[in-house]
């Protein structure tokens, strides 16, 4: 009897060790150099797939952080058509009008159901008019995570596009030739998903650091020519304006936040990445070096302009869990005030802490409010999908002065109604909305209305505004729909808020 019988029988509950044969054995791939280094790297897409073990009807996920200049997601669905895969669930982080390919490949039964923080473009408007035979998924940013945590959602497969990688897979959006910036969507991806595949633009020596996605993460590392286009992160709801309109909503929300009772030293913001938000931020700036406040962080998507206020000393610490431009991904690459966050720590209502709970002011858009100040940032005038439930809902529950800047009509249709089209964030959780023909402020909040009146700010009942609008255009018809629901606007703690229909013929 050897030592390991003698083992088993004095112990019959450790029958399951087994006895030493080599040193190797459990690591054969450290018996030759070139597998040692490079056994994660795969030939090709297609065998990626294959040693990951991805079968039809699995979970399949992706991230965003290239926005409109996204190359992986279309890509990737592309070869596992080829493949002959069918029934997968799609979890993007969210859907651009760069991905209306997909339309066919949900035609032919690739793709079965959708979890995504929204989508636009001709994907929008073919699951709008009833493409999908299963509701797709809205959720939020932090809502996202939170439905990883729980179980609803399981990735079996993360295919995630890295600007650069190592033959580990420690890799990062801030170096190589594509730098995309902050890659904090695919963070959480690569943390939960049962496999991992980066595609990567540029292989560099071993330790690729700082690491956003860290080797023990990653199972295998496809080289490709490209994963994105940077150029094309800010543009539609990133863009930067000129627009005179926008620009005179984004100083009314700065005079906002200066006589809302927030605006102290040491407060902290979000200012989003909408065309007037981001216009705010910068004349909120002028205002912090006028009376000598500085913020203490800003949070979210990070762009340029709060790059700006950020090395000018007005901005402490930038908590960046997406960025928005070119001049964010460089400024995250050499600051080290510059953090990068996951969307778990940014805003998971469930996570152990969120740093959206901590925020004193965001800056948050609408493509409609209504008179009890519910939002919709998900469909539009005609019904159909074309935005993004992102970070909305999240952040406005979570922050002390919640602030919404629309214009009052958008192409002769109101912007303020009497009831939203669909609801993605309740009207509990916003405090003002800043329009071009005044401001309205919360019921609940009437202190924020006593300062802002007591500054000469032209405040007025939302109802106001909803006459006003209606004055100028008439009441607009009303939406037809069917009673078929084609998509489900998940709260961030996961429940129901309300349902997409599909629009009628």
């Amino acid at each position: 009897m050897n030592q390991t019988e003698r083992l088993h029988s004095q112990f019959p509950a450790l029958r399951k060790l087994v006895p030493f044969d080599n040193a190797l054995a459990a690591t054969p791939w450290l018996a030759d150099d070139h597998a040692r280094h490079n056994r994660k790297i795969c030939d090709s897409l297609e065998q990626a797939i294959m040693r990951s073990g991805l079968q039809n009807g699995m979970t399949i996920s992706f991230h965003h952080a290239f926005r409109e200049g996204d190359q992986v997601i279309n890509l990737v669905v592309a070869t596992l058509a080829s493949m002959g895969l069918r029934d997968l669930t799609l979890a993007s982080s969210s859907l651009m009008t760069c991905n209306d390919e997909l339309i066919e490949h949900i035609r032919r039964g690739v793709i079965r159901r959708i979890y995504t923080s929204g989508m636009r473009g001709k994907l929008a408007d073919a699951i709008s008019h009833g493409l999908m035979a299963e509701p797709v998924q809205i959720h939020s940013h932090g809502g996202r995570v939170k439905l990883i945590q729980d179980g609803e959602l399981n990735i079996d497969v993360a295919f995630l596009g890295v600007p650069c990688s190592d033959a580990f897979g420690n890799a990062n959006g801030t170096q190589g030739a594509s730098c995309c910036g902050s890659l904090g969507y695919a963070m959480v991806d690569a943390r939960y998903a049962s496999k991992v595949v980066l595609l990567t633009e540029s292989l560099v020596p071993f330790p690729n650091m700082p690491a956003s996605i860290v080797q023990d993460q990653v199972d295998y590392i496809v080289p490709v020519e490209r994963v994105g286009d940077p150029a094309k992160i800010s543009v539609g709801a990133a863009r930067v304006t000129s627009n005179p309109r926008e620009l005179m909503i984004a100083r009314s929300a700065a005079e906002v936040i200066a006589h809302s009772g927030y605006f102290n030293d040491g407060f902290s913001m979000q200012t989003g990445s909408g065309a007037a938000s981001t216009a705010c931020t910068r004349f909120l700036g002028e205002k912090m070096a006028r009376d000598g406040i500085r913020a203490r962080f800003a949070l979210g998507g990070i762009t340029g302009s709060l790059v700006d206020l950020h090395e000018q000393g007005l901005i402490g610490t930038l908590l960046d869990t997406q960025c928005f431009d070119s001049q964010a991904a460089a400024s995250l690459a050499h600051n080290p005030q510059h953090v990068e966050i996951s969307t778990n720590v940014y805003a998971n209502p469930a996570s152990k802490a969120a740093c959206c709970d901590q925020l004193d002011v965001v800056i948050l858009s609408a493509l409609e409010i209504d008179t009890a100040f519910n939002v919709n940032v998900i469909t539009g005038s005609d019904g159909v999908m074309r935005g993004a439930s992102g970070g909305h809902c999240d952040v406005a529950a979570a922050a002390n002065l919640t602030i919404v800047v629309a214009p009052l009509l958008r192409s002769r249709i109101p912007t303020v109604v009497q009831q939203v089209t669909t609801c993605v964030t309740p009207g509990s959780c916003i405090d003002v909305l800043v329009t071009d023909h005044g401001i309205a402020v919360n019921p609940a909040r009437p202190e924020i209305r006593a300062r802002l009146e007591a500054a000469g700010l032209p405040v007025m009942d939302i109802e106001m505004l909803w006459q006003r609008a209606i004055s100028l255009t008439g009441v607009p018809k009303a939406i037809e729909f069917t009673d078929r629901i084609v998509g489900v606007i998940r709260y961030r703690d996961g429940s129901v808020l309300d349902v997409v229909y599909q629009v009628k013929e």
